[in-house]
C-alpha cells in the first residue's frame, strides 16, 4: 500500500533538516491530486529562479524512466542525479541519444563541472549504502518494525514505527 503523501514529505523533511541548501517542497501536498513530475518540476523551478535544481532518483527509478510520463522532456528540463547502489548495474540504453548525450558518469571521473546548459544528468556512486524504499517496506514488514535502522535516520526509522507505515 503506497504511503501517502503526507507522511512521504514528513520522513523527507526530517532525513533532510540538518542538509543546508536542500528543501523539500510541499507543491504535491497543495495541490492535493495525483501530479506527474513532468507537472511539478516546471513549478519547482519557476520557484527557484536563479538557484540550480537537480532532480535526484535511485538507479531503480532511472531504470524505469522510460515509464514515467513525458520522460524524456522530464530529463531534459533540469540537472538529476542518479544515485547508484551497490551491486546494482546501471544501464544507458534504454533512453535516447539525445538523453545520453547529457550524462555525466561521475564514477569514472571525480571532477565535477556543473553545467545548466543544456542541463545534465550525473551519474554517481558517492552513496555507498545499498539501500532501496522497497527494501524498507518488506524490513518493515508484519511486526511493524524497522530491523535495519541504520538504513535510514534515527527519526525517520522512529516516524515509521510511530505511524505504523509499511506494514
Amino acid at each position: 500500500m503506497p504511503t501517502s503523501a503526507y507522511h512521504r514529505f514528513a520522513m523527507l523533511t526530517l532525513a533532510t533538516r540538518d542538509e543546508p541548501g536542500m528543501s523539500v517542497s510541499t507543491l504535491e501536498l497543495v495541490h492535493g491530486q495525483k501530479r506527474y513530475t513532468v507537472e511539478t518540476l516546471p513549478e519547482i523551478m519557476a520557484q527557484n529562479t536563479g538557484s540550480s535544481v537537480f532532480f535526484v532518483m535511485g538507479a531503480d527509478s532511472w531504470g524505469d524512466i522510460t515509464t514515467w510520463r513525458e520522460w524524456e522532456k522530464v530529463l531534459l528540463m533540469t540537472n538529476h542525479i542518479v544515485v547508484t547502489r551497490p551491486g546494482y548495474e546501471i544501464d544507458f540504453d534504454h533512453v535516447s541519444d539525445e538523453v545520453r548525450e547529457r550524462i555525466v558518469d561521475l564514477r569514472k571521473n571525480r571532477e565535477l563541472n556543473i553545467s545548466n546548459d543544456p542541463p545534465k544528468i550525473y551519474i554517481t556512486d558517492a552513496v555507498k549504502l545499498d539501500v532501496s524504499a522497497t527494501g524498507i517496506r518488506e524490513d518493515v514488514g508484519e511486526d511493524n518494525r524497522l530491523d535495519r535502522q541504520e538504513d535510514v535516520p534515527q527519526e525517520v526509522a522512529k516516524y515509521i514505527e510511530k505511524y505504523e507505515l509499511y506494514r
